[in-house]
């Protein structure tokens, strides 16, 4: 099988540079190359940083449906208002580069290290998979074995073996901080790892996976970090205060 690579895998961090940065840190030294699945910015206070962080550790990165409508690629009219109005928030606060660089993300699916990634559906992007019916397309028509998705900001995903779709829910318990998957062969998997910087899986801690499919493991993540300090940029900035109550609760 030659080397193994390990993959950090990241998605919907909507401008959460403390989120993010929790993540990175919890998962210093455990990766090799890193990939992003989308929704980099919107919601949250930091969408500069986050953008230049994730550049800075090089990550394959696709786009999302809010870095779609940050840049005006899709119209935010069929965002909730509060989606919209920080649509709207971030776009005025983008440096000129980064939004030239979100506008230029490329659209899911893509292949990178012997997976597939995509946004939200293989064939919408802004399709959300939240259930087997829903899966099952992506699980049986994408090019390999294990795909990642994100946009349901929900950690765990599917798999499908002798047309049998089994939900996975890897979500770690409150007090651990992963969660291990072994992957089986003859298993197509379409796996979450969930949302780092806006959970709604009922934990508010930033969730993230790390995947080695040489081994034939990923590892679910979740890291607490200090949601205080990312609300109180959020009602600085003037953002809907609703956006930074949620973060409390991971809903």
């Amino acid at each position: 099988m030659g080397h193994s690579v390990r993959y950090l895998i990241l998605s919907d961090i909507h401008s959460n540079l403390t989120a993010l940065d929790a993540a990175l840190a919890a998962a210093s030294g455990r990766w090799d190359e890193s990939v992003c699945l989308g929704d980099i910015v919107g919601y949250g206070p930091d969408p500069n940083e986050v953008i230049e962080r994730i550049q800075s550790i090089h990550a394959a990165t696709i786009r999302g449906n809010h870095d779609k409508a940050v840049c005006g690629l899709i119209d935010s009219e069929d965002f909730n208002p509060l989606a919209q109005s920080a649509v709207l928030w971030t776009r005025a606060h983008l440096k000129l580069d980064n939004l030239a660089y979100i506008r230029n993300l490329p659209k899911g699916p893509v292949e990178v290290g012997g997976f597939t990634i995509f946004h939200g559906a293989f064939h919408d992007e802004d399709e959300y998979v939240f259930s087997p019916e829903l899966a099952l397309d992506g699980l049986l028509t994408a090019p390999t074995p294990v795909s990642f998705f994100g946009h349901t900001h929900n950690q765990g995903g599917f798999s499908l073996r002798e047309g049998m779709v089994s939900v996975l829910n890897y979500k770690p318990p409150e007090y651990r901080q992963n969660s291990l998957l072994h992957l089986e062969s003859g298993t197509a998997y379409l796996l979450n790892p969930g949302s780092v910087g806006q959970a709604r899986d009922g934990d508010p801690r930033a969730a993230f996976a790390i995947a080695n499919l040489q081994e034939n493991k990923v590892e679910f993540c979740r890291v607490p970090y200090d949601i205080e300090a990312v609300q109180e940029r959020m009602l600085a900035a003037v953002l809907p205060e609703p956006l930074a109550l949620r973060l409390s609760f991971g809903r």
